[in-house]
């Protein structure tokens, strides 16, 4: 790996494209370097973690939604949506869209987490639907895989987008044009333009996931990946983008990220002549590997709170009455305390009427039901009823997280076998004993107590999808995805999952792209083409009587027509 230093430049430096982030992840993406083995087996896993995970939230409102609006743009030969059948298509921007947006919508998919956050496998989606819609072949979508992990995750681990309030949409848009790059084999340059599109309309806040958490929080990622195939779209045309979209005098660094906390402390001319990040990229040749560094989730919620439903379901073994306990305390990273836990300042993370976006971001309503259940479910544990349980309320109040500078320091960790996404947690009872745990990692990550392998991916697709789809669709889907690499051109609707006819929610409401379509000429206009219409369909109704009466040698017959003044006159002159 290679670090790249990255530092704001004035317009008048003329940086040049040579020494631009974009470029050089443009050039990782240009560069064919061979897919090693382990690398395609795991983008099987995640495509089919993604397949589970999609069908799974298949019919919620916002899915429902977003492949409502993807139907609306029908295309023939274009890319499958989720659900239906490989004949009905649509524009792959909106497949992207919609595939997304199922794939999000329960946050139960793979992780990755360093400088910032990110779900790597939101790549998918649009990679794979530029790839149906232009007939490759199951090796140019590896390909195409293994590039948009790679720069996702390495722009993760470089810069930070939350401590500016910045979505992590940011990071996602460009590594999908990237990978879209590579599946399509364009040159450097034209990655090189798509990839600044990508960054520059990908720019979101924060606030997605703070407070009343919405539906939003699932088609951000949608969104980006529609971004991304129009960016690419748009570069291969031959369009231009803002450049240089990370170091320039008005960039994004400059004026969103680290430059403009620089500036707001230390004034404007303070923001150039220093390195803001060091993003790692591979050297040329230098294999992808970057999927194996992260992970997906057993459960459905936030993925710090993985480990710690482990310990609640762990813990809960030496509890012996709910009501003795009078009070929790989680300690834990910044992250976690900060995002997910008390340090939140949230309030709707302590309302039982909060929507389940908002709960599978509040660790103190997941350890609750964790430690009472023993186990998590991707529906029940979220529903109103369980929310609103008066037990289950008593005990969720009675959390609250605090950061802990090794929990920070480890979650910060660049070697693997450092970096965990745990905490220690202390259960005090009324009686005066405290009962206190700790886990670094969660079960299935890789050096957890049962890190996940291909059984656990197929076990997870068949456990989330049961009831949803036949067995005959689920063993077709496994056995077509196992064997990627020979999927050939034009094959790769076998990797879409079809539910069975009359099983999947159509919406009945209507929005702006289900209206009939309507000329876009004025009212005054379409007169006008509409008389000349109809004189050209009498002009053509005379020829043919004309011609007619000059085969048969008989008169032709007119039309009776309105007897006008004109007419009148004529005859009484006559």
């Amino acid at each position: 790996m290679e670090l790249h230093p990255v530092r704001v430049h004035r317009s008048k430096d003329l940086l040049p494209r040579e020494a631009q982030l974009a470029w050089k992840i443009a050039g990782v993406a240009a560069d064919r370097v061979p897919v090693q083995k382990d690398v395609a087996e795991m983008i099987i896993n995640r495509i089919i973690d993604n397949a589970a995970v999609a069908i799974a939230a298949i019919n919620r409102g916002p899915v429902v939604s977003a492949r409502m609006m993807a139907l609306a743009h029908p295309r023939k030969g274009g890319a499958t949506l989720f659900g239906l059948p490989v004949a009905r298509t649509v524009s792959p921007e909106w497949a992207a869209w919609a595939n997304g947006t199922a794939v999000r919508e329960l946050d139960f998919h793979d992780t990755f987490l360093a400088a910032d956050y990110s779900h790597p496998a939101d790549n998918i989606p649009p990679v794979l639907a530029v790839a149906q819609t232009v007939g490759a072949s199951g090796k140019d979508l590896i390909r195409g895989l293994a590039t948009a992990y790679e720069i996702h995750i390495d722009l993760v681990k470089a810069i930070c987008l939350h401590e500016h309030k910045v979505d992590h949409i940011a990071h996602l848009c460009p590594a999908a044009a990237a990978g879209i790059g590579t599946l399509l084999g364009l040159k450097q340059e034209t990655i090189f333009q798509a990839v600044q599109q990508a960054v520059h309309v990908s720019i979101t806040t924060r606030q997605s996931r703070k407070g009343e958490i919405s539906s939003w929080k699932a088609f951000a990622p949608a969104h980006a990946g529609k971004l991304a195939v129009e960016a690419v779209d748009r570069a291969m045309r031959g369009e231009g983008a803002p450049n240089p979209i990370y170091e320039g005098e008005d960039s994004i660094i400059a004026w969103i990220l680290a430059g403009r906390t620089v500036a707001d402390r230390e004034g404007r001319e303070a923001v150039y002549g220093r390195d803001y990040y060091h993003v790692p990229l591979p050297a040329k040749g230098e294999p992808k590997r970057a999927i194996l560094e992260s992970y997906t989730k057993e459960h459905s919620a936030e993925y710090q709170a993985q480990a710690l439903i482990d310990l609640a379901r762990r813990m809960r073994e030496k509890i012996e009455d709910f009501e003795a306990i009078e009070r929790i305390l989680i300690h834990t990273s910044h992250h976690t305390h900060t995002v997910i836990g008390t340090g939140a300042n949230d309030p709707q993370k302590m309302d039982p009427k909060a929507s389940r976006e908002t709960l599978d971001h509040s660790i103190m309503y997941i350890f609750a039901v964790a430690l009472q259940d023993g186990t998590w479910h991707h529906i029940e544990s979220y529903t109103p009823r369980r929310a609103s349980r008066p037990d289950t309320v008593r005990l969720w109040h009675k959390i609250e997280t605090r950061e802990d500078p090794e929990w920070t320091r480890r979650y910060h960790a660049t070697d693997p076998r450092e970096k965990a996404f745990g905490g220690r947690v202390q259960i005090f009872l009324k009686d005066g004993r405290v009962i206190e745990d700790e886990i670094a990692f969660a079960d299935a990550h890789p050096l957890g107590a049962r890190p996940f392998r291909r059984e656990d991916y197929i076990r997870k697709f068949r456990t989330l999808t049961e009831g949803l789809i036949s067995t005959r669709e689920a063993n077709r889907f496994l056995e077509a995805v196992q064997d990627l690499a020979a999927i050939p051109a034009g094959g790769l609707d076998a990797l879409n999952v079809a539910l069975p006819a009359g099983r999947l929610t159509l919406s009945p409401v209507r929005g702006i792209f289900d209206a009939p379509v309507r000329s876009a000429e004025p009212a005054a206009v379409r007169r006008v083409a509409r008389k000349a219409e109809a004189k050209a369909r009498t002009t053509t109704l005379k020829r043919a009587r004309t011609a007619k009466s000059a085969l048969t040698g008989k008169p032709a017959k007119m039309r009776p027509g309105r007897t006008t003044g004109r007419t009148v006159a004529r005859r009484r002159k006559g």
